[in-house]
């Protein structure tokens, strides 16, 4: 069954409200909705029923604002509080943008956020108003992935996101610095399956499909990007991701709550005060068509930018209707019922 977008964002918002989240409600459910409209069901609709429940428990601050630290002009530095990681990354998103409007450059970052949801979902914020924005976001609190050439899991997947302006859509890249996510080792242990590659170690190191190990006594790990012949790309990337998220908000591994929660980097560029946005434009438009005009390989007949797929699913989701897998569909029924909602 296929669902209208608005409907969605209406029964998530109405779910967020029922359990405590009050102003910010349809704002985060926006987002979720978002991520189901560009593909990424992981980390859309799926995560509402956790998020009620981690308002519920109060492990998620419904209502309020993040505390600003410090604010030195094209820099602030905010405790969010445990207020919902997606509302502070969109205000994170306004706030450094409104600073590169001033400066070229402004950043947000933020100690003390619940989860972040999906990283692509907030990239056309900025870059619909000509601006190049990047997202890095980690938890200190989990531990999934092995450092290159370790077998103890001490990183996070770690992703980060960069949104780019052209002259006609965006390119909207968002990349886990490990192969495959949490989620998806989740969801296919869960329906008892196997992953699509070797994506994970055992606890002695051996590459497997197997999502039971990172379940399992003694621990296995996510395999990070480049896997076992070129990881160091991956643990480069998770490296920088946590020193930007972590380190520059001052909550990290060293002393990190033990709870579901991010620290959070967000950067905002404006081509303006550079080189100008018309030769930002005329760059990046001529790389694209450099890109696209590169012979395909056999097997994939044509050469996207990192985007391009989801946002040809958001325009067909938006006309034809959101397809929510059967499980989503079932969490979100479950959901209604005890809410006393109904799920249109």
């Amino acid at each position: 069954m296929k669902y209208a977008s608005d409907a969605l964002v209406s029964f998530a918002a109405a779910a967020l409200t029922k359990a405590g989240m009050h102003a910010k409600a349809r704002l985060v459910a926006e987002i979720l909705v978002e991520a189901d409209l560009l593909g990424h069901d992981t980390h859309g609709l799926a995560l509402l029923a956790a998020y009620v429940g981690e308002l519920q428990r109060g492990t998620m601050l419904g209502s309020g604002e993040p505390e600003v630290l410090r604010d030195s002009g094209a820099v602030a530095h905010w405790d969010g509080r445990w207020l919902s990681g997606v509302s502070l990354v969109v205000a994170a998103i306004d706030t450094a943008a409104a600073k590169a409007r001033l400066y070229g450059i402004g950043a947000v970052s933020i100690k003390h956020a619940h989860h972040t949801a999906c990283l692509q979902a907030y990239l056309e914020r900025a870059t619909r108003q000509g601006l190049m924005v990047m997202i890095a976001s980690s938890d200190p609190g989990s531990s999934t992935v092995a450092p290159f050439g370790g077998l103890d899991p001490v990183l996070g997947p770690d992703p980060i996101a960069v949104g780019i302006p052209t002259g006609g859509d965006p390119i909207l890249i968002d990349m886990s610095s490990s192969i495959t996510t949490n989620g998806m080792v989740a969801r296919t242990a869960k329906e008892g399956g196997r992953l699509q590659g070797q994506w994970l170690q055992d606890n002695e190191g051996n590459p497997t499909d197997d999502p039971a190990v990172l379940s399992g006594h003694p621990l296995g790990a996510l395999l990070l990007t480049g896997g076992h012949d070129h990881g160091q790309k991956g643990y480069g990337m998770a490296l920088t991701v946590e020193a930007l998220s972590q380190g520059l908000s001052g909550h990290g591994r060293n002393g990190g709550a033990k709870r579901w929660s991010a620290s959070v980097f967000v950067q905002v560029f404006d081509p303006a005060a550079f080189a100008g946005t018309d030769q930002f434009i005329d760059q990046t438009d001529f790389l694209i068509e450099l890109c696209r005009g590169s012979r395909p390989r056999r097997d994939r007949g044509v050469v996207r930018l990192p985007g391009e797929r989801a946002l040809a699913s958001k325009k067909s989701s938006l006309r034809d209707g959101i397809e929510l897998r059967h499980d989503i569909t079932a969490q979100l029924v479950t959901l209604a019922t005890k809410l006393g909602l109904t799920l249109v």
